[in-house]
């Protein structure tokens, strides 16, 4: 695929403009840690909300959508739609918890609700697992789309997509730190945004699509346009709605839809100005992510069924690609002319980016705060510790790199990673509400739940992706009850701390609260009104769904569909904002 000279300068702008912001930025990074990771705690909630979009917007994310359309049609999405649900509750139960807590890293949470050698072990084997391996394999599938695209827009070799994509983030990653990485977040989310959309128009105008009409009646995609799955197909409706939505989003660990919050989502969270902030942020984040996004990459994958019906036609026209289903989305890119086809690479670079370079400075964070400082050096300067971040910044994308050579398909990678959480996730969502949870119920989960994977994937058990999903949920969750109730609980004087910082809600502190008053523990007794966050919380998911349907009926020309489902989501928009101000 040969770029024209405005394609090239579009794109070296771009990586220009990237590298002057981390330089911009680079001098007031470098001051401290909490320069550093969380950029002063003085970021406002649209900058912190965008960059949040920003990083779930990754090179691989068209690809995934792609992969899923392609296969199970639009309904097939809720795999990872049904997340919102965790968002929301994130919104208005665990931002002002993670806020309140005033932690530099979520890890070191660990040790605020936490006591004993458990707790420290906790956080230091969770910031290498999650700050080095778990990370590692999600840049190395967001590696794998730029390995992909670049095989198919410019020829380039797997190791050389790789290395180009890599330089630039590596740089400014690390020179500018979490601030840099937020500036050029917000331009890197309208660029991807822009492209994406003017992407899809041109697409569905393109003569063999025929326009709108033509491609929603073409016999290849009319049967793919459902918003839920097939009720008659048990199989389809089992693992598409009912699991994301009765298991998925609150027993899986993946990040950007951490149940009660975690990895880059705390991250952006601690670096707000105030409770107020970190709300708006994850707020503005789940509206973007899942009723904003979505339709361009829809309807260019939708797109993709009419020229490349079959994985045989892509093979046929990109015999030297890494084949898969995600490499529609790559392979209707190349039909775009010399201007777009500049903007709309420019828009996948600068979503590699973006996603890359939070996962860099997060992880870093972990390695450097939570490992390096926590256990090899406690009296290491707020210098020396800065360097560990930028040193760490580089070997974590050498890893990730290498990994990404040997991984195939953007929804393997996804289904792999949702087991390798199965079980935990619940864990995070009641470590807040119960205090009976303590260290060994996190330990337990994490280590089975992995076991299990390993099992599922590696052992010849021949089950469904949802099956396995299912089983290890209840595996996982029996044996992390089971320690927490045989094992003993949280020290009390750290407990009574943690509550009298969190302040957190629920009848699951009431036997606390009752140990604490017959020890004479003095506990702070406001707290937060729950029935009017869990209200906020189920408005909001009712807001987001009926925007992204009614988006759809628009595109589908269904003017009452449309009209019913918008008026639902702008009510609920008031409902929020008026249970908001009254927070």
């Amino acid at each position: 695929m040969q770029l024209a000279t405005l394609d090239w300068i579009l794109i070296i702008s771009f990586f220009v403009i990237f590298l002057l912001i981390g330089l911009f930025v680079a001098r007031r990074a470098g001051k401290n840690t909490q320069e550093f990771f969380l950029s002063g705690r003085n970021m406002p909630w649209w900058l912190l909300g965008i960059s949040m979009v920003a990083t779930t917007f990754s090179a691989d994310t068209p690809n995934l959508v792609t992969d899923i359309v392609r296969q199970n049609g639009i309904s097939g999405n809720w795999v990872w739609w049904a997340f919102l649900i965790t968002g929301m509750l994130t919104v208005f139960v665990y931002a002002k918890l993670w806020r309140r807590s005033q932690v530099l890293t979520d890890l070191e949470f660990y040790e605020l609700r936490y006591s004993g050698k458990a707790a420290a072990f906790l956080r230091g084997f969770r910031a290498l697992y999650l700050g080095v391996f778990f990370n590692v394999m999600i840049m190395a599938a967001v590696c794998l789309a730029a390995i992909k695209i670049g095989g198919i827009l410019f020829g380039l070799a797997p190791w050389e997509s790789v290395l180009y994509a890599s330089i630039v983030t590596v740089a400014y990653s690390s020179i500018g730190g979490l601030r840099g990485v937020i500036f050029t977040d917000f331009l890197q989310f309208v660029v991807a945004m822009i492209g994406s959309v003017l992407a899809a128009i041109y697409i569905i105008n393109m003569p063999e699509i025929g326009g709108l009409e033509k491609l929603l009646t073409h016999e290849q995609v009319a049967d793919k346009l459902n918003f839920l799955p097939d009720f008659s197909d048990n199989s389809a409706l089992w693992s598409l709605l009912i699991i994301p939505l009765a298991v998925q989003w609150w027993s899986v660990w993946y990040p950007g839809a951490e149940p009660g919050g975690g990895g880059y989502i705390a991250q952006r969270m601690l670096a707000a100005k105030d409770e107020k902030n970190a709300i708006g942020a994850t707020l503005l984040f789940n509206v973007a992510h899942y009723a904003l996004r979505p339709w361009p990459w829809i309807l260019i994958a939708l797109a993709s069924l009419v020229l490349y019906p079959e994985l045989s036609d892509i093979a046929q026209e990109f015999p030297n690609a890494t084949l898969g289903h995600d490499l529609g989305y790559p392979a209707m890119l190349t039909n775009l002319p010399a201007g777009l086809l500049g903007l709309v690479v420019a828009s996948l670079i600068a979503a590699f980016m973006s996603t890359i370079s939070t996962h860099l400075n997060w992880g870093s964070s972990y390695v450097a705060l939570d490992f390096y400082k926590r256990f090899v050096k406690p009296e290491a300067s707020e210098k020396e510790l800065v360097n560990i971040g930028r040193l760490s910044t580089v070997l974590l994308m050498a890893i990730a790199a290498l990994i990404a050579l040997a991984l195939s398909d953007a929804l393997s990678t996804f289904s792999i990673l949702l087991q390798i959480g199965a079980g935990t996730g619940l864990i995070f969502i009641l470590r807040w509400f119960w205090w009976r949870i303590n260290a060994y119920s996190e330990i337990t989960g994490m280590i089975v739940s992995f076991v299990v994977a390993l099992v599922f994937e590696f052992g010849g058990i021949d089950w469904s992706d949802s099956t396995k999903l299912v089983a290890g949920v209840g595996i996982t969750t029996v044996c992390w009850v089971a320690v927490t109730l045989l094992t003993r609980p949280t020290d009390i004087s750290v407990l009574s701390s943690f509550y009298n910082k969190i302040k957190p809600y629920g009848n699951g502190w009431n036997a606390f609260r009752k140990l604490a008053e017959a020890k004479n523990i003095e506990l702070d007794k406001t707290s937060d009104n729950f029935t009017r966050d869990l209200a906020s919380m189920l408005l909001g998911i009712l807001f987001v769904y009926t925007a992204l349907f009614a988006t759809g009926y628009i595109i589908y020309g269904n003017v009452t569909g449309s009209l019913v489902l918008g008026g639902i989501s702008l009510v609920s928009a008031y409902l929020i904002f008026y249970f908001w101000k009254k927070n």
